[in-house]
């Protein structure tokens, strides 16, 4: 199901394919769309593409020569692909599956690598100023504010996570994209981390890719299932969930499946 194309989207996908094997396509000709200020999330079983797209609109592949990607993804109407990819980088901030601050970086300087690694020079205000704001962002300040020189393993995993999160941020992204971002954390750190999404969503668009349906159809605004690279269906959560368009949709939601 095509969402059409307005100047009131975010991001635009337009014959989108990506292929780690010459002549075999692991994401087929998307067609979609993502408003602004929403959450989406991209379902499906394992191996369907769904941390493939994820990873075409930061232009992570292009870090793999072997990778091939065509098509366009077009953000606020601008091509992607035509723009600087450490500009796309800083625009597109990624949360991977498990949580991965830099192990002999301290709290503090964990938040700030995006600057370090993109050259770019701060004061000392200038720093305490984004760490304070990025670890207030995520609900973390009032529990790291004594320890910012301590390494970030020291966290437990949900504020390791919340820490990747912020050190996302702090280059102000306008899309925030999670890869499962949950799957390897407890009950407790995933409902934390959950509500933050919501809370995020005020000022970021987020897309997160999730194999927990009920994950899905609590934080998200809009889903995306794909299967087999190719995406089946994309719309209103609510929507899909209770009438989805496709029948291949009804039975990964029903869990019928296969």
């Amino acid at each position: 199901m095509e969402n059409p194309i307005t100047e009131a989207n975010i991001l635009e996908f337009s014959d989108l394919c990506v292929s780690y094997t010459p002549g075999i396509l692991a994401v087929k000709h998307i067609e979609a769309s993502i408003r602004p200020h929403t959450v989406t999330a991209i379902m499906g079983p394992s191996g369907c593409g769904k941390s493939t797209l994820l990873r075409a609109i930061n232009r992570m592949h292009e870090l793999y020569p072997e990778i091939k990607v065509s098509g366009e993804i077009r953000f606020k109407g601008k091509d992607l692909f035509r723009m600087n990819p450490m500009q796309v980088r800083r625009l597109c901030g990624m949360v991977f599956q498990r949580p991965n601050p830099f192990p002999t970086m301290s709290i503090s300087a964990n938040v700030l690598a995006g600057y370090k690694l993109n050259g770019l020079s701060l004061n000392k205000t200038e720093k305490e100023e984004i760490v304070e704001r990025c670890l207030r962002s995520v609900n973390l300040w009032e529990e790291v504010k004594d320890v910012l020189n301590k390494k970030g393993s020291f966290l437990s995993g949900g504020q390791q996570q919340r820490l990747c999160i912020a050190r996302a941020l702090a280059l102000k992204p306008e899309i925030l994209l999670m890869d499962e971002p949950t799957s390897a954390l407890d009950p407790i750190s995933t409902s934390r981390i959950e509500e933050l999404i919501l809370e995020l969503r005020e000022q970021y668009t987020i897309i997160i890719v999730t194999h927990n349906m009920s994950q899905a159809a609590r934080i998200s605004d809009n889903s995306m299932f794909m299967y087999l690279g190719e995406l089946v269906e994309h719309g209103a959560t609510k929507q899909m969930f209770t009438k989805p368009c496709d029948k291949r949709t009804e039975d990964y939601l029903t869990g019928s499946f296969g």
